[in-house]
């Protein structure tokens, strides 16, 4: 996203890659999953391990607490709603993870947090990235003083035509 008004660019608003090495990654989402969870300065709990497993080993997805918990339950990993809740916030915290509120009562734990923005479908409550980069905010508001920008969520809502 670019800006008007001399300010910095939007778009650089990625996350800050959580202190410690870099991770190793080598495609098998096991392996890879260790790796994030220990260079994030997090212990790869077997517990961890096993979300962070279905988090990121089938790619960018979006997903609620509540979708986790039901993905956790089918594939026999034996966690409570709580522990799902505490892993994404500390995957979020580590910056693993980005939080996408929609309405204020749904949140969303995206995998890509590279700065980029959504749509979200209402007919099926799904969210999904918006392909475009080239999204253009002419003007920022003034920020009080002792405050910066953190970064900027844009949700477009679409519904099916009546």
């Amino acid at each position: 996203m670019e800006t008007t008004d001399n300010r910095s660019e939007l778009n650089d608003d990625t996350v800050d890659a959580p202190a410690g090495r870099q991770p190793a990654l080598t495609g098998c989402p096991w392996h890879d999953v260790n790796e994030m969870l220990q260079s994030a300065g997090l212990r790869p709990t077997r517990q961890r391990m096993a979300l962070g497993w279905l988090l990121f080993g089938k790619g960018a997805r979006h997903l609620t607490a509540e979708m986790l918990y039901e993905e956790a339950t089918l594939a026999k990993v034996p966690v409570s709603l709580a522990t799902v809740y505490n892993t994404l916030n500390q995957l979020t915290d580590a910056g693993l993870l980005r939080q996408v509120s929609v309405d204020g009562t749904k949140t969303y734990f995206d995998t890509n947090v590279s700065a980029h923005h959504h749509f979200y479908l209402e007919n099926n409550h799904e969210l999904v990235d918006i392909p475009d980069p080239h999204l253009v905010l002419s003007t920022m508001p003034d920020v009080p003083e002792g405050y910066e920008i953190a970064r900027i969520d844009m949700v477009v809502r679409l519904r099916k035509k009546r």
